[in-house]
């Protein structure tokens, strides 16, 4: 299998039509052409990640996070970036990255709503309209849909602790509040609460919420549960891990495909 093989599978699921404008996806390290054998899936290539893909002599890394956001003008031990780049191209290792054609299209958003169950789900923000083979789709941020039950703030916030395996998640707005119709956008979500506000949930569970968003939602009747950038958003590796394996068996592949997820970058002292 090449390396091209492998992008055109992941662009099946995600393709990179879907990105947003200020985005940076697809393959950003390497050759379409190279030999792929090993595949590491993680959700971002930092210099653990990197270390460990050049450990596992792995091909080809994909992550969700990109590496490389703003232009290189120098690619040198000397900064960060230009430090993991010499590292996979030394290593001669392919570095391709999927991230808001993920989150909008077959990905991240679909699939934390899936988690939680959400009955009459929809797009939470519908920002995409692109065609594909013909047909308009129309696409966005976030899903918001019913709980199959209703619960408190509280429960739900210890619910999704649950559903999503953390340590801790924070609460923003009366513990008590009833809790019903939930809007999720997993990674950094605090422009997503006029949109949930509007669609009449009662809580967004997401990440990234500062302090004043935070308050300013609750003021408004929006009860927050951030769970952390990392907490809604590890999900995509066990996710991608399972996509491709099946893809290799499939046909016939011998490909070894290693999800490597080195645990959130928020320490929780207890």
């Amino acid at each position: 299998m090449i390396c091209s093989e492998v992008m055109q599978h992941l662009e099946k699921l995600s393709p990179v039509q879907f990105a947003e404008s200020w985005d940076n996806v697809g393959l950003l390290v390497g050759r379409k052409s190279q030999e792929i054998h090993k595949i590491m899936v993680s959700l971002d290539a930092s210099k653990a990640v990197v270390e460990e893909a050049k450990r596992q002599k792995v091909d080809m890394l994909v992550t969700h996070h990109p590496m490389i956001f703003k232009p290189v003008n120098r690619v040198t031990e000397d900064t960060i970036t230009g430090e993991r780049i010499l590292t996979l191209t030394e290593n001669h290792i392919a570095y391709y990255a999927m991230h808001t054609n993920f989150d909008i299209k077959g990905g991240m958003a679909e699939l934390a709503a899936k988690k939680l169950s959400l009955l009459q789900c929809e797009v939470l923000e519908p920002n995409t309209e692109i065609e594909i083979n013909g047909d308009g789709v129309t696409e966005g941020i976030g899903r918001i849909g019913m709980l199959e039950k209703p619960m408190t703030l509280q429960e739900c916030g210890v619910w999704i602790k649950e559903v999503f395996q953390l340590p801790m998640v924070m609460l923003y707005g009366d513990s008590n509040k009833p809790v019903h119709r939930v809007a999720i956008s997993p990674g950094s979500g605090k422009s997503l609460i006029e949109p949930a506000r509007k669609g009449k949930a009662d809580v967004l569970i997401t990440g990234d919420i500062g302090h004043h968003e935070g308050l300013d939602a609750s003021d408004m009747g929006l009860g927050i549960i951030d769970a952390t950038h990392y907490g809604l958003e590890h999900i995509f590796i066990e996710f991608i891990t399972a996509y491709l394996q099946e893809y290799v068996m499939r046909i016939e592949e011998n490909v070894e495909i290693i999800p490597y997820d080195p645990g959130s970058p928020v320490l929780c002292l207890v």
